[in-house]
């Protein structure tokens, strides 16, 4: 509303609170304010013990001297209606007291960490892998696994004894494999010798497992003695041992361990694998006879990883031979128990359960399984990164839990994890690490 019709909403109401005769001073007041021809007042009431108008003076210095006369008038009109309303004066306006001084910021306290250290009441046994002509074989070199007295990359306690080996995988007969993994090997497929040497020499692997899959008898059901030439065959024209997968048959796989094992006597190469429906016994024998390590395969089942390892002991197989495969679930599809049994694993060994104390066998291969490893499917991303990032992180994942050897597929996720596996098994890292904005990882260049 315009002050026109307030002003005699005003006169009725002041009428009504004072019950008295409206004074000639307040209708000056409004009549002065009428006058004013900018100011608007809209369903304003006011029912106050104090009523007080403030202008500030650095505006009346702008306005013209007819406006300040005015502004003159308003403030001896507000007086009078104070007045003669019975308003008291406001009392003068008081500066806040000024702030104290802010305190002064205290030193943080200087701590130091110290990590704990323990000791515990066992190690892993140290395998060995090769024999040199001194030891019996024709290998130039040799590798060495396990021999670890405290958790995985536990540097602050003990300098780990051997870092973590990547082998690569090798087959006598090609099995359906994804295409973004044969591509790198199209050239060598037709040549063992060559595709051995490729994986050695420019994919940087430490081992190769030649998969002897061609003597399962649901495939081509290769005799066992022809595998062994193979296996021989390989061997005379490389100069590092070699782990020998059999076809998971296991009948076939007794008998071709045992024609192998004889092949290459005194070279402690890997048999892979024993399992508990085996004849553990007549497995160890003709394995130990001729100075081989195994790989015992559990299924996922701690206490099936204790009996097969207690039974290939007992059979006369030294435990410093001994490598365990609990079996690998793929990221996805059951790595957290591949994780945590190989965890209770490492850590039963070390507080002094024998059967435990063996060197761990990852087949990160098993990464390949899972559908999102493989199958076309755009919003996954390209099938080139995403197979290779998902057994790299499979392997990583159990690498943390305390395994020591992997079989790896993909050249790429094996010199991967090899190169992270080099860093952290490292005494100590000497190159200043800087702190990386993770969240641009996709853009970053480190």
């Amino acid at each position: 509303m315009r002050f026109s019709y307030w002003r005699s909403l005003c006169l009725n109401k002041v009428v009504v609170v004072a019950e008295k005769k409206v004074p000639k001073e307040v209708k000056s007041f409004i009549d002065l304010l009428d006058q004013a021809k900018v100011l608007e007042l809209r369903d304003v009431e006011i029912l106050a013990e104090e009523f007080v108008i403030n202008i500030a003076p650095q505006l009346i210095q702008a306005v013209p001297p007819a406006v300040q006369q005015a502004h003159a008038y308003l403030e001896e009109a507000v007086k009078l209606l104070r007045q003669a309303l019975g308003i008291p004066a406001a009392p003068p306006a008081v500066a806040p007291p000024a702030a104290p001084p802010a305190p002064a910021v205290p030193e943080l306290v200087k701590a130091t960490f110290e990590p704990p250290v323990f000791t515990y009441a066992g190690s892993i046994a140290e395998v060995q892998i090769g024999a040199t002509s001194a030891e019996g074989g024709t290998r130039k070199k040799v590798i060495k696994v396990g021999g670890e007295s405290c958790p995985p990359f536990y540097r602050f306690e003990k300098v780990m004894p051997n870092r973590p080996i990547v082998a690569l995988d090798v087959f006598d007969t090609l099995p359906p494999l994804p295409k973004t993994i044969k591509d790198y090997y199209r050239d060598v497929l037709k040549d063992h010798v060559a595709w051995v040497n490729k994986c050695l020499e420019e994919f940087k692997a430490d081992l190769v497992t030649l998969h002897l899959i061609s003597t399962d008898p649901a495939i081509e059901n290769k005799p066992a003695e022809e595998a062994a030439k193979f296996v021989r065959k390989v061997l005379d024209q490389i100069d590092i041992p070699v782990i020998v997968g059999g076809s998971g048959n296991p009948e076939k796989d007794l008998v071709v361990f045992e024609k192998v094992a004889e092949a290459t006597s005194g070279e402690r190469l890997v048999m892979a694998s024993v399992t508990i429906d085996m004849d553990v016994a007549k497995a160890a024998q003709v394995i130990s006879k001729h100075g081989h390590n195994v790989i015992a395969l559990a299924f996922l089942d701690i206490n099936q990883v204790k009996e097969l390892n207690r039974k290939l002991m007992d059979a006369g197989m030294p435990k410093d031979h001994i490598i365990t495969d609990p079996s690998t679930g793929g990221l996805g599809y059951g790595i957290e128990y591949t994780f945590s049994v190989m965890e209770r694993m490492r850590l039963a060994g070390l507080m002094g359960e024998e059967s435990m104390q063996v060197p761990i066998s990852c087949a990160a291969t098993n990464a390949w399984a899972a559908r999102e490893a493989w199958m076309p499917m755009d919003e996954w991303g390209p099938r080139e990164y995403r197979g290779p990032l998902w057994e790299i992180t499979t392997g990583l994942v159990n690498m943390l839990a305390g395994a020591d050897l992997f079989m790896m597929l993909h050249p790429l996720a094996a010199m991967t994890l090899k190169s992270i596996a080099e860093v952290l098994a490292k005494p100590k890292i000497e190159k200043e690490l800087r702190e990386v904005a993770y969240e641009k990882w996709i853009s970053a260049k480190l």
